[in-house]
């Protein structure tokens, strides 16, 4: 994820606009003014962050131990295909010619 600083170095082409309350921009102001930083830095850095966090969580699978057990059992030991798989596949290599 880059920094403030990064996106500074960055040509800007895109713009990003949102209107919002009088007293939500107050506080945004508030906040930034507080984290020494221009309001736009604070609001792109905030929006950088909350983005990445909804990327991971819906990027990242996290298991508990026993599902990590589970998994990687599957993975090192699957078990047999049974009939259907076995017919799919069959009917995959007539269609297929192999």
């Amino acid at each position: 994820m880059p920094d403030t600083a990064e996106i500074s170095d960055k040509k800007r082409n895109a713009r990003l606009e949102a209107r919002v309350p009088s007293d939500q921009k107050e506080f945004f102001q508030r906040a930034a003014t507080l984290a020494g930083r221009t309001l736009s830095e604070f609001v792109i850095d905030s929006t950088q962050k909350a983005a990445a966090k909804v990327i991971e969580e819906h990027e990242l699978i996290r298991l508990s131990r026993e599902e990590q057990i589970a998994f990687v059992s599957a993975l090192l030991s699957p078990a047999e295909p049974g009939a259907r798989l076995r017919q799919a596949a069959e009917n995959y290599r007539q269609k297929s010619g192999l």
